[in-house]
């Protein structure tokens, strides 16, 4: 996913990665927050609620916009982080592969190879997704958590509240409960994130042209959202990523 490295040096080339990533973090975010919360909601009470319109109406009328888009700030932390995280490591992660399939530097990583690579980027992104997700997650609920007597915290207590609520009752490992569950989803997860991603430019490639000459629009030809969140939400992830990318890239390349 990342660009030919050119002249840009390695370490700027990462700070790059890590900005794209954090770009495309926050435009998933924002486009995705109130698909998220009701999924949140449901999930975590699902005695509550009649379905995806029963919860989204009661959340409405009970918290206002406000209610949508609770747990944005842990949300934005969350993805920015993990993002970050994942398409910084995700060129280290290449250069491991290559390694490990005893591969030229020079030669383009097929899909497999580069599916293989997200699937490693992935462990560490897992990291620093699970407490920020953990404090996003449960921000979401609190309203439910009230209501059910699970906690004395307000359904519009701050980020920081709810954070010294879980270090208080449950020290500091508390944070990366279900670490391992997160592993066990974002590890095969991003094998396909990325495969999927790098056979969809492949399968757009014209004859003698690179992955990097393409537009982004092409990747979205056609596409028929499976599920809400995820058309706004991944699409932007992707449109921001490439453009911040590309966009740092070219000037990084110009500075050099």
């Amino acid at each position: 996913m990342p660009a030919e490295q050119g002249h840009v040096h390695p370490l700027v080339q990462a700070v790059i990665d890590l900005t794209a990533g954090a770009a495309g973090g926050v435009a998933c975010v924002l486009s995705g927050q109130p698909f998220d919360t009701i999924k949140v909601k449901m999930q975590t009470f699902p005695a509550m609620y009649r379905g995806f319109c029963d919860c989204s109406v009661k959340t409405y009328q009970q918290e206002g916009m406000y209610g949508l888009y609770q747990g944005t700030m842990p949300a934005l932390l969350a993805n920015v982080a993990e993002n970050a995280v994942l398409f910084a490591c995700y060129g280290f992660c290449q250069q491991l592969v290559r390694q490990l399939f005893g591969l030229s530097q020079d030669l383009e990583l097929s899909n497999l190879h580069s599916a293989v690579a997200g699937s490693f980027a992935s462990v560490f992104s897992s990291m620093a997704l699970c407490p920020t997700e953990l404090v996003k997650c449960r921000m979401q609920a609190l309203h439910e958590m009230k209501v059910t007597g699970q906690t004395t915290l307000s359904s519009r207590s701050s980020t920081w509240a709810v954070v010294r609520a879980i270090f208080r009752a449950e020290g500091p490992l508390g944070f990366f409960q279900g670490l391992t569950s997160t592993w066990l989803r974002e590890v095969p997860g991003y094998f396909f994130f990325f495969g999927g991603y790098e056979v969809s430019r492949s399968f757009f490639l014209q004859a003698g042209q690179s992955k990097e000459e393409l537009g982004f629009m092409p990747l979205y030809s056609g596409l028929m959202p499976t599920v809400i969140r995820a058309l706004p939400s991944n699409g932007a992830l992707f449109l921001a990523y490439e453009l911040s990318q590309k966009k740092l890239t070219g000037l990084a390349k110009k500075a050099t």
